[in-house]
């Protein structure tokens, strides 16, 4: 049988030498307001930050931070990358944001509240999600 071995995994889900890297390269620029872009699909939740003119300062996604295959589209997840990228604004000095919202998975929402908790002001929330209208013809059906 063999001794039986114990993986001890810490709470939050996140591998913190990830994090760690992350949160290692310290922002140059000091902003007071931006706009947080976040892109969230089925499979995976994007977050940017941007200053006003769009030029990215920092950004993060769930793989990035060590969730993979189904959880990287998770809230759980997206809230992580929310977290990380809040204390990232708040070292930039980013007082309030602008947030655009594109795409139609699970993270949107707490993406959003994760990120808002570190003392960052939300001005807006646009939805930019693409919506067709109408589209290509859709397949027909099968027969069996």
């Amino acid at each position: 049988m063999g001794k039986k071995r114990i993986v001890k995994k810490n709470s939050s889900g996140v591998d913190s030498a990830l994090k760690a890297r992350s949160l290692s390269k310290v922002m140059k620029k000091k902003i007071v307001e931006g706009k947080l872009y976040v892109e969230s699909t089925y499979n995976n939740t994007r977050l940017s930050l941007t200053d006003k003119e769009g030029n990215v300062l920092a950004w993060s996604s769930s793989g990035s931070l060590g969730f993979k295959g189904a959880k990287k589209g998770t809230p759980f997840a997206a809230s992580k990358i929310g977290e990380l990228l809040g204390e990232k604004a708040k070292g930039a000095g980013i007082k309030e944001v602008a947030v655009v919202v594109k795409g139609v998975g699970s993270g949107r929402e707490s993406a959003i509240r994760a990120f808002s908790s570190f003392g960052v002001e939300v001005v807006s929330i646009i939805d930019r999600t693409p919506v067709p209208h109408n589209g290509p013809k859709a397949r027909k059906p099968r027969r069996i």
